[in-house]
C-alpha cells in the first residue's frame, strides 16, 4: 500500500484494519470483531475477503475519491453564487439561504452555502462572539413582562426618512409587536402601547430604560409630595392609571432580549425591507404588519407555564383619555386658559382654580375637571377689559408777571 493512502486514512478505518488483521492472524473470532466494531459477521467477512484480496486497500470505501452521487449540481451551484454576489453580498449563510428558497427556488442548507462561500473566497458576514453575561430565566406566564424599547436606525437605508423602532417583546414567550414612528417620544410611546394593548390586551408589567419618555428627569412637584410619590412621567402616569407596573432597567444589558432582537432587525428586516422595495414610513409599517406574524411563528416559544396573564381593557375607563398627555392649568378670572401658547375660552362657568388639558394622540385637545369634560372653544387672543380713559382737562394757570413776589423769592434764594 502506498504511503499517501496510508496517510489519507482515517481513524476509523485503521482501527478497522487493525482488527481485520488480528482476525486473519487467527488471534480473534469473527464474533468478536463484529462485537467490538459493532457490525454484523456477514459484514467481517465481506471486508476479509476484500482485505485479502487487496491489501491494506481493500479497508478503505469504494467511493473514496469519487463524487457524490447526491451531489448538487455544478449549474445550480454557480446560480446560487451568481445571485448571491447579485443580491445577498451583505447576508450572512442562514439569511442567504432562506432567500434563495423563498425568492429563487433554490433549495439549500446555510452550511453548504457558507463552504461554497469559503472556497470561492466570496467574503461574507461572520457573526460577533458574545460577552459571557449572567442568564436570567424567562418569566413563566404570557403577559407577565413586555420589554419595550426604541432603535434609532437608518432602516431604509437612505431610500426614506430616519426612523425609530418602537419594539415590544414578550418575556415568555418572545412574541414580538412593533411599529415605525418618526421618533422616540411621549407620543409614539402611548400610541404603540395602545396598539399593542388593542391586540394583545392589558401586561402585568413593562421593563424598559430611563430614557426621559419613560422616567421623569424632572423635580418633584408639591403634589408629588404630598401624594408621596416620585415625580412621573406622562407614561409611567398612564401605566399607572391602567395599573401596569413599570420597571427600569439599570443597563442595556439587563433587557438584553428586545436589544438581541433590535440586532437582529437590524440586519434580517432591513434586508427584507429592500428586498420588498419599502421606500416610506406607510410602507414600512404595513411590511412590519406581514412580517411579524411569520416571524413569531417561527421563533417565538412556549412559555413555562401556559396561563396568558393579559388582562381586558376595562369597559369604563376612556382608553384615548388615558393614553394621552395631560396636565393641568390654571383658570383665569374671565374663564380662559393657556396650552402650548394657545388660548382657550371654557363655555361653562366654573368654580375652580385648575383644570386638566389633554392632549390625545390623534392631536384633539379635551378639557375636564375632575373627570367631568367642559365645552371649550379655541380664541385667538383673549379679551381685553376696558379700562376707562382719563380725561385730561386744560390747565386755567397763568405765568406769574414780573416783580410776583414767588419770582423775587426764587432770586433772593439763589443769591
Amino acid at each position: 500500500m502506498e504511503e499517501k493512502d496510508i496517510v489519507s486514512m482515517s481513524i476509523k478505518e485503521i482501527k478497522r484494519l487493525h482488527l481485520i488483521q488480528t482476525h486473519i492472524e487467527n488471534k480473534l473470532k469473527q464474533t468478536e470483531v463484529a462485537k467490538l466494531l459493532g457490525l454484523s459477521t456477514r459484514q467481517i467477512r465481506r471486508i476479509v475477503r476484500r482485505v485479502t484480496k487487496e491489501g491494506e486497500r481493500g479497508i478503505m470505501h469504494r467511493g473514496r475519491g469519487r463524487a457524490s452521487n447526491r451531489r448538487i449540481d455544478q449549474k445550480i451551484r454557480e446560480e446560487a453564487l451568481r445571485l448571491y454576489k447579485k443580491y445577498y453580498s451583505d447576508f450572512g449563510p442562514t439569511l442567504a439561504s432562506e432567500k434563495l428558497l423563498e425568492r429563487d427556488g433554490i433549495s439549500l442548507s446555510d452550511e453548504t452555502l457558507r463552504l461554497w462561500l469559503i472556497e470561492e473566497k466570496i467574503s461574507y458576514k461572520r457573526r460577533k462572539p458574545r460577552a459571557h453575561r449572567k442568564w436570567r430565566e424567562r418569566k413563566q406566564h404570557k403577559g407577565e413582562m413586555i420589554q419595550i424599547d426604541g432603535s434609532h436606525h437608518d432602516w431604509l437605508e437612505g431610500r426614506g426618512p430616519y426612523m425609530v423602532l418602537m419594539g415590544y417583546i414578550d418575556d415568555a414567550t418572545g412574541n414580538v409587536f412593533g411599529r415605525f414612528y418618526p421618533y422616540e417620544g411621549t407620543i409614539p410611546a402611548l400610541d404603540s402601547f395602545k396598539r399593542y394593548i388593542r391586540k394583545y390586551k392589558i401586561p402585568v408589567s413593562v421593563y424598559l430604560d430611563k430614557h426621559t419618555t419613560y422616567k421623569a428627569s424632572r423635580k418633584a412637584t408639591i403634589d408629588d409630595e404630598l401624594n408621596n410619590r416620585p415625580p412621573r412621567s406622562q407614561f409611567e402616569r398612564a401605566m399607572a392609571e391602567l395599573g401596569v407596573r413599570v420597571i427600569h432597567a439599570n443597563s442595556p444589558q439587563a433587557k438584553g432580549r428586545i436589544e438581541r432582537l433590535f440586532n437582529t432587525f437590524q440586519d434580517r428586516l432591513i434586508k427584507e425591507m429592500r428586498l420588498a422595495g419599502v421606500d416610506t414610513m406607510e410602507e414600512a409599517n404595513r411590511f412590519l404588519n406581514r412580517y411579524l406574524p411569520t416571524y413569531n411563528r417561527r421563533f417565538s416559544v412556549a412559555p413555562a407555564k401556559g396561563l396568558d396573564l393579559h388582562r381586558s381593557i376595562p369597559s369604563e375607563i376612556n382608553i384615548n383619555s388615558v393614553l394621552s398627555i395631560k396636565e393641568e392649568r390654571v383658570v383665569r378670572n374671565d374663564w380662559t386658559i393657556s396650552y402650548k401658547n394657545n388660548f382657550y375660552q371654557i363655555l361653562e362657568k366654573v368654580r375652580v382654580k385648575k383644570v386638566t388639558v389633554e392632549e390625545w394622540i390623534n392631536g384633539s385637545i379635551h378639557v375636564s375637571s375632575k373627570g367631568r369634560a367642559l365645552p371649550f372653544k379655541k380664541i385667538t387672543r383673549r379679551v381685553q377689559k376696558k379700562v376707562s380713559k382719563i380725561k385730561w382737562y386744560k390747565s386755567t394757570a397763568h405765568p406769574p408777571k414780573e416783580g410776583h413776589p414767588w419770582k423775587g423769592y426764587h432770586k433772593a434764594d439763589v443769591a
